[in-house]
C-alpha cells in the first residue's frame, strides 16, 4: 500500500469517512478486495456515487494506461468489504458483491458521473483502455435462505483448508533437503487461501453480529484469533524464505495447524445454530 493511500485510510477511518487534501468534499469509500495472487485484503480509497440500492465505483487509476490493482482484484474474487462513513459521525463496514457493469449500462453510468465531475471526463480522454464501472451490492443476511447458504460454505471451506493443512503436514516427513521446498509448495496455497478466507469472514461478521447480538462476544474471539492466525501465517512464510532448519519448521507448522483446528471447530461451533438450525 502507498504512503498517500495509508495516510487517507488512517484519516478516513478517524474522522467518520471524512477526508482533506485532494479527497476534501468528495463521497469516499474504503474498498478492500482479497489481492488475486497473494490472497492477501488489500484496502484502497474511491470516489463513489449512489445508484439506487447500490453503491458505483470508477476504476479510473486517474487515468492511467492500466486498470487499478483493486478491479483485478474484485474480478477474481467478487467478495468485497466497504467502509463507509455515517452521519452520525462513524464509519459503517459491510460486505459487498462487485459486479462489472458493461456494455450501454456502462457508459450511461461513466457518462452521467463526467457530467458530474469533469475529472472523469479527462480520465477517459486520457487512455485507450474502457475505464470499467463497478456495483457495489449490499449483501443481504436477514433470508434465512442466505444464513443456510454461508453455512454450507462456512463448513465447505474450513474442509478445503483441512486437506491443504494435512497435504503440508504430510510434508514434515520428507527427507531435510525437500523439507522446505515442499512445505513452500503448500504453503503458497494454504496461506494464500486463509488470508482471503478470513478477510470474507470479518466482512461477514459486522453484518451478523447486528442480526445476531448473542453472537457479538464470539464474534470477536472470532476477530482476534483470524489476527493470531494472520501473525503465525507471516511468521511461517518468513521461515520458509529465510531457509530455516526441518526442526523449526516442523514446530512452526505444528502450531499453526493446531490454532487453525482450534479455530475452526470453534467457529463451527459457534456459528452453525445460529445460520443452519
Amino acid at each position: 500500500m502507498s504512503e498517500f493511500n495509508q495516510r487517507v485510510i488512517l484519516e478516513f477511518r478517524a474522522n467518520g469517512g471524512r477526508v482533506g487534501g485532494m479527497f476534501e468534499g468528495a463521497s469516499l469509500l474504503l474498498l478492500t478486495t482479497t489481492g488475486a495472487r497473494s490472497g492477501r485484503p488489500h484496502t484502497n480509497p474511491a470516489v463513489y456515487v449512489r445508484d439506487g440500492a447500490r453503491l458505483l465505483v470508477f476504476a479510473s487509476n486517474a487515468g492511467g494506461p492500466k486498470h487499478p490493482a483493486w478491479f483485478h482484484n474484485l474480478r477474481a474474487d467478487a467478495h468485497v468489504t466497504v467502509e463507509l462513513g455515517t452521519p452520525d459521525g462513524t464509519v459503517e463496514r459491510f460486505a459487498a458483491r462487485a459486479v462489472v457493469t458493461e456494455g450501454e449500462e456502462r457508459d450511461r453510468l461513466y457518462a452521467q458521473q463526467a457530467a458530474r465531475d469533469p475529472a472523469f471526463a479527462g480520465y477517459q480522454a486520457g487512455t485507450d483502455r474502457v475505464i470499467p464501472v463497478v456495483a457495489l451490492h449490499r449483501v443481504d443476511l436477514t433470508d434465512p435462505a442466505r444464513h443456510r447458504a454461508i453455512a454450507a460454505h462456512l463448513v465447505e471451506v474450513h474442509d478445503e483448508l483441512r486437506a491443504e493443512l494435512a497435504a503440508l503436514r504430510e510434508g514434515l516427513g520428507a527427507p531435510a533437503p525437500t523439507l522446505g521446498r515442499q512445505l513452500a509448495r503448500h504453503c503458497l496455497g494454504l496461506c494464500g487461501a486463509l488470508h482471503a478466507h478470513h478477510h470474507n469472514e470479518d466482512g461477514v461478521f459486522d453484518l451478523l453480529e447486528r442480526q445476531f447480538p448473542d453472537l457479538a462476544d464470539s464474534l470477536d474471539r472470532m476477530r482476534r484469533e483470524h489476527r493470531v492466525v494472520a501473525r503465525t501465517v507471516d511468521e511461517l512464510e518468513a521461515l520458509l524464505a529465510s531457509d530455516a532448519d526441518p526442526a523449526t519448521l516442523r514446530t512452526e507448522v505444528d502450531r499453526l495447524a493446531t490454532s487453525l483446528e482450534e479455530h475452526f471447530a470453534y467457529e463451527e461451533s459457534q456459528l452453525l445454530p445460529a445460520l443452519a438450525p
